[in-house]
């Protein structure tokens, strides 16, 4: 189920929202943290049952193998539960990889498989993996298995994050003042939701038409254009998650629950060191804590630091898809991060600007390799930019950024309507524009201040209403598909 759709918004998460209350009212306390834990899976399985069948079983095999940790540190359930997870997320997602790979490699010809890959597989995976490391450190034995199920599964952050830890989630589901219907709290909750849904279905899926356009157009894009595709996909990324994040925090608030905080305005960071501090930050912190740290981080000395920095970064790659171009961009964002850590000091001297320049550069052209179909297509088109051999750009690439409302509401002022005629490809100047700035200017979502007032309802109302009247079709989350 998407959260831009009118089933969510209108059925499924008032309902949810009102029977929760509604039987914290009456002190039905686990009732009401069953009915979470119902409802998400009915939120996970609306688009197809089957992935129920692999969750569920998924949690039971994990809460398990928590329980014999709990029980018993014996590090040989830990490598068994650790294992059966990997197994199920490399059956699942680099089964067909493996074998293609194998096929080239040594001219086999194994065939392929048709498997579905179940949303949000990845974050599921880390989350379990997470919770069974913790149990094995003996930090989850007081918890029921109602608990551990509601953690896994609620849906705010099921499919696409942040990937959550259970001290942080499930203290919240036995505190008894969480319970109760916070006004602040769930105002709050519509305001964080509203700003989300606005950077996803008005932002990023306006980017998302010219990006389609471009690699829909691959052979015979000019220079100009890969750079404006380009500039498009990696706006369209950030819009597209840290719209999802923050409408998850969003629905959390309004459960009066608090998740965690995945981005922190990741395009203004002057160091890729930076960046992956403010970018998917629970990710960067479940490998940090649950792998870099594990492999003695940075204790033994520069050459074991920088090989645990390019594992993390592979894992990292790798996690996100079954493809060459996610390992590359994984391990070209290590070697990143290894030269930022050897030159820090000479590059704190350096100009800001130039730091940022240099930092937004390399991150554009990694998110080229990051979205292209492989290796070689990013390179042919990398090298298309730098020979800066056409600078045309076609009417059709002017035409994705034209928003409808926009187009209406400036043919309502007469004189507005023949400047902008005169002006090539001004709504996609307009709206690179705008994001950047947002990009540069903005606040992260737990920073933002937050005032319950008429004014502030008129703009949550405003983006609510523009976002949701804009709802056309199936417009997944990029993430789901890692």
């Amino acid at each position: 189920m998407l959260y831009n759709s009118y089933i969510f918004c209108f059925l499924f998460l008032p309902i949810v929202l009102c029977a929760y209350y509604l039987l914290n009212k009456y002190e039905k306390y686990n009732l009401s943290l069953a009915l979470l834990f119902f409802a998400s899976i009915i939120f996970y399985s609306y688009d197809n049952i089957r992935y129920v069948v692999l969750l569920m079983g998924s949690i039971i095999i994990n809460w398990f193998i928590s329980c014999l940790l709990s029980q018993s540190r014996n590090i040989f359930y830990l490598i068994i539960g650790i294992g059966i997870n990997i197994a199920i997320i490399f059956h699942f997602k680099y089964f067909n990889f493996f074998i293609d790979n194998l096929n080239k490699l040594f001219q086999f010809e194994f065939s392929f498989r048709k498997i579905l890959l179940p949303l949000g597989i990845s974050f599921i995976t880390f989350q379990q993996i997470s919770y069974i490391v913790d149990s094995y450190r003996g930090e989850t034995k007081e918890y029921s298995f109602l608990e551990y199920a509601a953690f896994i599964s609620f849906f705010p952050q099921l499919i696409a994050g942040p990937i959550v830890l259970h001290k942080e989630i499930i203290p919240q589901f036995k505190d008894y003042r969480k319970k109760l219907f916070c006004h602040e709290s769930f105002a709050k909750g519509v305001y964080f939701f509203s700003i989300g849904l606005f950077k996803k279905v008005i932002i990023a899926d306006t980017l998302n038409k010219a990006v389609a356009w471009g690699w829909g157009n691959f052979e015979q894009i000019t220079s100009l254009e890969i750079i404006i595709i380009m500039l498009s996909y990696t706006f369209q990324i950030y819009f597209d998650f840290s719209g999802y994040s923050e409408m998850a925090l969003g629905i959390g608030k309004m459960f009066n629950f608090d998740i965690p905080m995945n981005f922190d305005c990741p395009y203004k960071s002057c160091s890729i060191i930076e960046f992956w501090k403010k970018w998917h930050i629970t990710l960067t912190r479940f490998l940090r804590e649950y792998v870099y740290f594990p492999l003695g981080g940075s204790l033994k000395g520069k050459v074991w630091t920088c090989l645990n920095v390019m594992i993390v970064f592979f894992l990292s790659g790798l996690w996100h898809g079954a493809n060459w171009t996610f390992v590359l961009w994984g391990v070209m964002h290590g070697i990143a991060q290894i030269f930022n850590r050897f030159f820090d000091v000479k590059w704190e001297k350096c100009n800001q600007v130039f730091r940022w320049l240099v930092t937004f550069s390399f991150i554009n052209i990694m998110w080229l390799f990051f979205r292209a179909d492989s290796i070689g297509q990013a390179w042919e088109l990398l090298i298309r930019v730098i020979k800066m051999e056409t600078l045309t750009i076609s009417e059709d690439l002017y035409k994705c950024f034209v928003l409808p409302e926009i187009k209406w509401l400036v043919g309502c002022v007469t004189p507005m309507e023949k400047l902008i005629e005169k002006i090539n490809g001004f709504y996609m100047w307009v709206t690179l524009l705008m994001v950047f700035g947002i990009c540069l200017n903005e606040t992260n979502i737990k920073e933002k201040k937050f005032y319950p007032n008429i004014l502030t309802a008129i703009k949550c109302s405003w983006l609510l209403i523009w976002s949701i009247i804009s709802f056309s079709g199936v417009s997944v989350f990029l993430y789901f598909n890692f």
